[in-house]
């Protein structure tokens, strides 16, 4: 799992300023340095000033630099943070019955956005071929070269016999019938920074201070303007107040609107509600940076070398997707998920299976049902077209009225 903020957590301050970019352990591999000259570029062109939003996305994505895009030892228990995939089969076997259930009434195709090592994909895999579920097709959409191998390369080494169903999409299809995946992808795609204060609204940009990188505060301008002020009414934000406004991810559900056909989105991340995300003590936002397995609330420093998430808005999701023509078919904490999907019954058939194993998967699964782990802060959603409900993930302790 990756590391996560406390609620009350500080976000970077407006005139905070970083370090130089770079890092002196293994530069080169990572491109810093290009990267850093590419910022700055990018600073410059601009006329001094960029969005958080768009040095979000060139310290993420900025294609053979970006954190995502130069490399592949993000993932795992030698990288920077853990994924549920990776802590063992009980998520994606749990999962794996929920997917049998939407291709059921749907199609027998599944696209998994941003499969990471690629263990969800062999897993889900695994598990689909053992319910009799198989789908025609596994689509994974990832732009990173390194990633792909990795994820090739995980799927020839556990399920070689079912890599004739997987292939590499570039770009989303222009229909779809069947199941979207997406863990811990929403999380990942740029966001706003925004300040409320006493005299109005503003956006933190990045700019050039020397050799470093550093916060400059702008007031907003629309469209962000206009979110900021409708969430300070619906959620009686008090200047002074920082948070993240998301405008991508919405924006990147809602355009399945216009893809999907008979199918659903099955989205999991950490997150909240609006009303929960815009908590008056949640004043310093939910901003983070993950590297080596810890947390950190500098985004400036070392672009390319460290993981920039926020939590998600599920608000937004939900209403984003709505007004793409999606219905909402659940909302729920990932340990009502996967205990509605059968975690349980897994694990008992796991230790009278291999009993030496089941310690292990205990563990794994303590972690992914523990409140005070992944179980609820982490959660769940479904939005789809042309099917109804109750699916077997949201039967008990649907949160879908909360949104």
């Amino acid at each position: 799992m990756k590391p996560v903020s406390r609620a009350g957590s500080e976000a970077p301050r407006p005139n905070d300023v970083a370090p130089p970019a770079g890092d002196t352990d293994a530069q080169s591999p990572h491109g810093e340095a290009r990267l850093a000259a590419h910022i700055a570029a990018e600073i410059d062109k601009a006329g001094g000033w960029i969005s958080f939003s768009r040095y979000m996305e060139l310290a993420l994505y900025a294609p053979g630099m970006g954190y995502y895009a130069a490399d592949d030892r993000q993932f795992g228990a030698a990288g920077d943070f853990v994924t549920a995939p990776e802590l063992g089969g009980g998520f994606a076997a749990a999962l794996a019955v929920q997917v049998a259930e939407l291709m059921a009434h749907s199609a027998s195709s599944v696209i998994e956005a941003g499969a990471g090592s690629g263990r969800l994909a062999a897993d889900m895999l695994r598990e689909l071929e053992r319910l009799g579920a198989l789908p025609t097709r596994y689509a994974i959409l990832d732009l990173s070269a390194s990633l792909r191998a990795r994820q090739r390369a995980t799927l020839a080494a556990t399920v070689p016999h079912l890599l004739d169903r997987v292939c590499w999409l570039d770009h989303l299809p222009a229909t779809f019938d069947g199941v979207v995946l997406g863990n811990e992808v929403l999380d990942a795609m740029p966001v706003s920074l925004v300040d409320w204060c006493e005299d109005g609204i503003y956006e933190r940009g990045v700019v050039r201070a020397g050799d470093c990188l550093a916060f400059e505060a702008r007031p907003a301008s629309s469209p962000l303007r206009e979110r900021a002020e409708a969430l300070q009414a619906e959620c009686a934000i008090a200047a002074p107040y920082t948070s993240e406004i998301a405008l991508a991810a919405p924006a990147w559900v809602a355009t399945w609107g216009d893809i999907l056909g008979r199918g659903a989105l099955l989205l999991i991340d950490y997150g909240f509600a609006q009303g929960e995300f815009y908590h008056p003590q949640r004043n310093g936002g939910t901003l983070m940076c993950h590297r080596r397995h810890r947390a950190s609330d500098t985004p400036l420093e070392v672009p390319g070398r460290q993981d920039i998430t926020a939590h998600v808005d599920f608000t937004a999701i939900a209403e984003s997707a709505s007004a793409a023509g999606l219905s909402l078919l659940g909302y729920t904490t990932q340990a009502s998920f996967l205990l509605n999907c059968g975690l349980t019954e897994w694990l008992a058939q796991a230790q009278a299976s291999d009993p030496a194993a089941w310690p292990k998967l205990a563990g794994a699964a303590q972690q992914l049902l523990s409140p005070a782990e992944m179980g609820e802060l982490f959660k769940v959603i479904a939005l789809g077209r042309g099917l109804a409900g109750p699916l077997r993930g949201f039967r008990q302790n649907d949160r879908a009225a909360r949104l």
